[in-house]
C-alpha cells in the first residue's frame, strides 16, 4: 500500500472532524474494535504499525488483544493513518458489511456490534449515529439480558425462600418437640433432684446417728476390753497363785513321803538291829540309806540354777548361759522373734529366723542342750515352708495362742526339778516362767553368745 505523503491528511479525515463521539464506545462495540484491530494488525509491516505498537508485532491476535488493547484502541482514536490501514484490512476481510456501510444501508441481520465496530474504524458518513445504535441496542440487550437473569434470579431466590420457609418451619416444629421433650425431662429431673435432696438429707440424718452409735458402741467396747484386760491381769495373777500353790502342794507331799518314808526305814532299823541273829541268818545288807539322805540339797561338784544365778556374773554375760546349759538335761527355750527383733529387726522375718535357727543349731552341737525355738504363729496366712536345722525343735503357736503362752505351757511340762532356761526379753514371759520354776535370760544374752558361736 502506498504511504500517504508527510502532512498531508488522509482521505475521510474531515468527515472525522465533522463526526465525532460524544461518549465513550460501549464496552461491547470497544471489545469488538479490539479483536478487528488485533486481528488485522498482524496483515502489517513493522515500518505500517505506529512505534507504540511494533513491540506487540510477533504477539498472536489473542495475547495482542489482551496485553495491547488499550494501546490499540487509543492508536486507532488518534493515528487516522492507522485507522486507514485497519479499515482497508478490514474490507478486504468483510467486503460486503463494509460495502453496505459505504453505501449507507448496513445489513438489517448483521449483529448491531459488528456493524458499530465496523462503522467506527471505516468511519463512513453517519458513523456516529451507527455506533450509537449499536450501543443502545448493546444496552437494550443487556438490559433484557439483565432483566431476564433477574426474574431467573428472583424465582431461583423465591424457589430457595420456600424452601427455607419450609425447612425453618420443619426445624421450628422439630426444636418445639425437642424444646418440650427437653422441659418435660428437666421436670422429671427436678422431681428426681428434689427426692434425692431429700433422701441425701435423710441418709445424713441416719449417717450421724449412726456414727453417734458408732463412737457409743467403740466407748462402751473400749471400757469392755479395759475391763476385761483388768480381769485377764487378775485371772493370770490368780493362775500364778494357784500355780505356786500347787507347786507348794506338790513340795509338801514330796516332804511328807519322804518324813515317812524316813520314819518307816528308822523303824525298820529299829527292827533290825534287835534282831542281829535273824539278819545274820538271813544275811540282810547294812542298810545304805539314812535319813539325811533323804534332804533334797546339791551334793557337792554340782550346780544347780539358783547356785549359778547367785555367782558374779553380769546377767548379760555369754558365760553364764554356758554354765546353765552345761546343767544335765538342760532345756533351753527360745522366744524366737523377740530375740531376732532385739538382734536384727531391719531384716525380713523369714532371714531373721533362719539367721537365729542356724546359730541355735551350733549351739545345741557344742552345749549337747535340748534347744526348742518358739515363733508367733497366731497371724500366719499359711503354714511356712521350714526344715528344722540339727538339733533344733521348731514350733509355731496355734490360732488364738501367743508364742508366751506355748512357752509357758512347755515350761509347765518339763517335770519339776530339770533346768529350763527361757530366753526373752518379755517381763511378763520372764515373770510366768521363773513362777513355774525356770530360769529367764535376756534376749542379749544369747545374740552375744551367738555371736560368739558365729
Amino acid at each position: 500500500m502506498e504511504q500517504p505523503a508527510s502532512g498531508a491528511e488522509p482521505a475521510g479525515a474531515a468527515g472525522d472532524a465533522a463526526e465525532a463521539l460524544d461518549r465513550p464506545l460501549p464496552e461491547g462495540v470497544r471489545r469488538r474494535v479490539v479483536a478487528l484491530v488485533s486481528d488485522a494488525f498482524g496483515g502489517l509491516t513493522v515500518t505500517e504499525l505506529p512505534a507504540q505498537l511494533r513491540q506487540y508485532a510477533r504477539f498472536t491476535p489473542t495475547r495482542r488483544a489482551r496485553f495491547a488493547g488499550n494501546a490499540m484502541a487509543a492508536a486507532l482514536e488518534s493515528d487516522p493513518v492507522f485507522r486507514q490501514r485497519i479499515g482497508e484490512r478490514l474490507a478486504k476481510s468483510q467486503p460486503e458489511l463494509a460495502g453496505a456501510l459505504e453505501a449507507g444501508a448496513p445489513p438489517a441481520a448483521a449483529d448491531p456490534v459488528d456493524v458499530a465496530a465496523a462503522a467506527y474504524v471505516l468511519r463512513p458518513t453517519g458513523w456516529v449515529k451507527l455506533v450509537a445504535a449499536a450501543g443502545e441496542e448493546v444496552q437494550r440487550a443487556d438490559a433484557e439480558r439483565a432483566d431476564e437473569e433477574g426474574r431467573r434470579e428472583l424465582e431461583r431466590l423465591r424457589e430457595e425462600l420456600a424452601d427455607a420457609r419450609a425447612q425453618t418451619k420443619a426445624e421450628t416444629e422439630r426444636l418445639r418437640g425437642e424444646l418440650e421433650a427437653a422441659r418435660k425431662e428437666g421436670e422429671s429431673l427436678a422431681r428426681k433432684l428434689r427426692s434425692t435432696q431429700a433422701d441425701l438429707k435423710r441418709g445424713e440424718a441416719a449417717l450421724r446417728r449412726s456414727t453417734g452409735e458408732i463412737e457409743s458402741v467403740r466407748a462402751q467396747a473400749a471400757a469392755q476390753v479395759s475391763a476385761a484386760e483388768s480381769e485377764s491381769r487378775r485371772l493370770k495373777a490368780r493362775l500364778g497363785e494357784a500355780e505356786a500353790a500347787v507347786e507348794a502342794g506338790r513340795r509338801a507331799a514330796r516332804e511328807g513321803r519322804s518324813v515317812e518314808d524316813m520314819r518307816l526305814r528308822l523303824l525298820l532299823d529299829t527292827v533290825l538291829d534287835a534282831a542281829q541273829g535273824l539278819r545274820r541268818e538271813l544275811a540282810l545288807p547294812p542298810a545304805g540309806m539314812h535319813p539325811a539322805d533323804t534332804v533334797d540339797a546339791v551334793e557337792p561338784g554340782r550346780m544347780s540354777p539358783k547356785d549359778i544365778a547367785n555367782r558374779a556374773l553380769s546377767e548379760t554375760d555369754p558365760a553364764l548361759l554356758d554354765q546353765l546349759l552345761a546343767l544335765p538335761q538342760a532345756h533351753l527355750v527360745v522366744d524366737g522373734y523377740n530375740v531376732t527383733k532385739t538382734g536384727y529387726p531391719t531384716m525380713p522375718l523369714e532371714k531373721q529366723r533362719l539367721r537365729l535357727l542356724g546359730g541355735l543349731s551350733m549351739l545345741a552341737a557344742q552345749s549337747g542342750a535340748e534347744v526348742t525355738c518358739v515363733f508367733d504363729g497366731a497371724e500366719l496366712a499359711a503354714p511356712v515352708l521350714l526344715a528344722p536345722p540339727r538339733g533344733v525343735r521348731v514350733l509355731f503357736s496355734k490360732a488364738g495362742v501367743t508364742a508366751d503362752e506355748l512357752i509357758r505351757q512347755l515350761v509347765r511340762a518339763e517335770p519339776p526339778g530339770r533346768p529350763v532356761v527361757v530366753v526373752s526379753t518379755d517381763r511378763e514371759v520372764a515373770d510366768g516362767v521363773a513362777k513355774a520354776g525356770a530360769r529367764p535370760v535376756a534376749s542379749a544374752m544369747l545374740l552375744k553368745r551367738l555371736s560368739r558361736v558365729s
